[in-house]
């Protein structure tokens, strides 16, 4: 669990927006429209609103998926035409990093809309929503260790290639043993520790836990006040105190963007023609999103 609140709903919008998960159009339009629904279920199973909280919840969720829907689904569809532009050809590892930079961009966006509807939602919270978050957390990280940290670095290796394997073949369909090859090589030198970042989630989220607990204090924060404690958890995520660990971070971003430059050089004008075509069915569907009614 990364992260709770305007983040994981912005996350939640901005993946299903691009799709670049999903194998079928017909499932981005899908997904979408059900996303207030779906982004209420996963954060109940985070925090077991009341039946009292619920019409709160739902309500700033659909606020905030029709402020998207009107505002950042064209930013979206700029965001993909410009990575259609870029896949018939050949890029480096910076200019993937760039198009990651646009989604951070896109993401904060989000989160800065979502911050006063986050803070509605979490001062309607009780020591009873805290103490479930917290048995959530720990049963979550429990999760963790067991599927990553606790196996052998074989086993492990192989987990992250499947997964990597099918967010590219989404795009370019199978690739070739050589291809594999070239990936797998690539995330057998990974800088990738699982204990590290297990260990930088138990502080994120003992960081968020001190914020609600501050929130939902008797009567709350101003609201200048509480914008400030999350804007300053949200700015903790995306730069950690920890020099050391930013360094890691930065070194897995860099690590993530020159293994998809290095796998697209060795794409295919054939693989290249199947994603462009793919981006091109998600900006059709993006685009008729975005005319639709909320």
């Amino acid at each position: 669990m990364k992260s709770l609140g305007s983040t994981r709903i912005g996350g939640i919008i901005l993946a299903l927006a691009l799709a670049l998960g999903l194998s079928a159009c017909s499932a981005i339009k899908l997904g979408y429209n059900s996303l207030p629904n779906l982004a209420f279920l996963w954060l109940d199973g985070y925090v077991d609103f009341s039946d009292e909280q619920e019409p709160l919840v739902r309500d700033e969720l659909a606020r905030l998926h029709a402020w998207h829907r009107q505002q950042e689904l064209p930013r979206v569809l700029e965001l993909l035409a410009r990575m259609e532009q870029m896949a018939p050809g050949e890029f480096t590892a910076q200019q993937a990093c760039a198009v990651v930079a646009d989604v951070r961009v896109r993401l904060n966006t989000v989160a800065e809309q979502a911050t006063p509807r986050a803070i509605a939602i979490a001062s309607s919270f009780t020591g009873r929503e805290l103490r479930y978050l917290s048995r959530k957390f720990r049963r979550k990280n429990e999760q963790f260790q067991q599927d990553w940290v606790a196996i052998p670095a074989a086993q492990r290796h192989d987990k992250r290639f499947q997964q990597m394997l099918e967010r590219l073949e989404t795009f370019y369909g199978r690739l070739d043993e050589p291809q594999r090859a070239v990936l797998r090589q690539r995330l057998a030198q990974s800088v990738y520790d699982p204990a590290r970042t297990a260990a930088e989630w138990q502080r994120r989220q003992a960081d968020l836990m001190e914020v609600l607990r501050r929130l939902t204090a008797h009567r709350g924060p101003p609201e200048a006040e509480a914008r400030a404690l999350l804007r300053g958890w949200l700015a903790r995520i995306e730069k950690a105190p920890d020099p050391d660990y930013r360094a890691y971070q930065e070194a897995l971003l860099q690590e993530g963007c020159t293994t998809f430059a290095v796998v697209h050089q060795s794409t295919s004008a054939a693989q290249r023609e199947q994603a462009v075509n793919r981006l091109r069915a998600y900006q059709r569907d993006v685009r008729e999103l975005a005319a639709q009614q909320p």
